[in-house]
């Protein structure tokens, strides 16, 4: 397995360890309702260092970003980034993505840990148009600051003024005695909060720095379970899970990131353009469970008659209110707000409500 720069800090605070997309991550430490309840109240640190990260430079950076992306690049200023996909050709989706607009003709676009090989050839075989690419998820290391206090934190740390940079938005400055880190408001969590990129060779001490001074805030590592319990209590989609190659981004709900904007003619643009126009046979859902029970990956989703309009595709109880909630693509008729659907567990048929 791969490691991090915080692989052996992970074991040594006796993180519960397991791969995932081929590193060796921790899972938890304290347990998952702690450190869920931990960054909705103070702050969390998760080592994402896993992402992965390529450059767009040249004169042709834009237009090979507006073909391979399903958003509109040209509308972000320098210092802002956004949500996007890479639509595969076949009305799925290859991976989802953020696009860091840095300078004129220099972009950055961070993908999932799982699909890096893949997305780096996608991006590869789709450059016709002659884009300087560079895969540099070798050379960067990433950590996700999360929770109400975060930014009271990493203020103390930085002198870049983290007021002025808004949702989506981001800086590069000093951080914790280190140059050039990277400072993006974004995150998974919908706690709030930062994610810092910088270069693994810093990383012990910009980890140190957060322990150090986060020490009044309560904060605490968090590992990978709470991350997914607190991605799904937000309604953030996870690629593999909730969208995948079988899944176009109009079923998914991710019509705001497909802009059919004069001039981008991105891969699949007819097919989604008619997917919006006419309507698709299936969406993505929210919903939350009124019985008690847990639903998972792949239990079926019924009508009140008992027949299948769907299947689950991500689900948990929440840590806290111990309510289940989940995602799952269901029949277009029983997509609308409080629409009342059952999910099959254990061979009872669970009332939820779509939320």
């Amino acid at each position: 397995m791969k490691t991090t720069p915080f692989t052996n800090i992970h074991i040594a605070l006796g993180a519960k360890m397991h791969e995932f997309a081929g590193y060796n991550m921790p899972i938890e430490y304290s347990g998952i309702t702690d450190e869920h309840i931990t960054v909705h109240n103070a702050v969390g640190v998760f080592d994402v260092s896993h992402m992965g990260e390529f450059w767009v430079k040249g004169p042709k950076a834009l237009a090979f970003l507006q073909k391979v992306t399903s958003n509109d690049v040209s509308v972000l200023t320098v210092g802002k980034a956004q949500y996007s996909c890479f639509p595969n050709g076949k009305g799925g989706i290859v991976d989802d993505l953020l696009v860091y607009y840095f300078e004129p003709d220099k972009y950055l676009m961070v993908v999932n840990a799982s699909n890096i090989e893949k997305d780096w050839n996608w991006c590869v075989e789709n450059n016709t148009e002659g884009a300087e690419l560079e895969n540099a998820s070798d050379w960067m290391a990433q950590l996700a600051v999360q929770g109400p206090k975060a930014t009271e934190l990493l203020q103390k740390l930085t002198t870049v003024d983290l007021s002025q940079i808004p949702y989506y938005g981001f800086a590069v400055g000093d951080f914790a005695g280190i140059n050039n880190v990277i400072l993006s408001n974004t995150g998974y969590t919908g706690a709030g909060g930062f994610e810092l990129y910088f270069y693994p060779e810093h990383g012990e001490q910009i980890w140190n720095a957060l322990f150090a001074t986060g020490a009044e805030y309560g904060i605490k590592p968090i590992g990978l379970g709470a991350r997914d319990s607190l991605r799904l209590e937000k309604g953030f989609t996870l690629y593999g899970n909730d969208i995948d190659d079988n899944t176009s981004p109009i079923e998914a709900g991710l019509g705001w990131i497909t802009k059919f904007v004069e001039g981008k003619d991105f891969i699949d643009r007819p097919l989604l353009e008619k997917q919006k126009n006419e309507g698709v046979a299936r969406k993505l859902v929210r919903f939350e469970l009124k019985d008690r029970g847990i639903p998972r990956h792949g239990y079926e989703i019924v009508n009140i008659a008992g027949e299948k309009i769907g299947e689950v595709t991500s689900g948990t109880m929440l840590p806290d209110s111990k309510k289940g909630i989940g995602m799952g693509y269901v029949a277009t008729a029983y997509t609308k707000c409080d629409s009342i659907i059952y999910i099959q567990i254990r061979a009872k048929n669970l009332e939820a409500t779509v939320i």
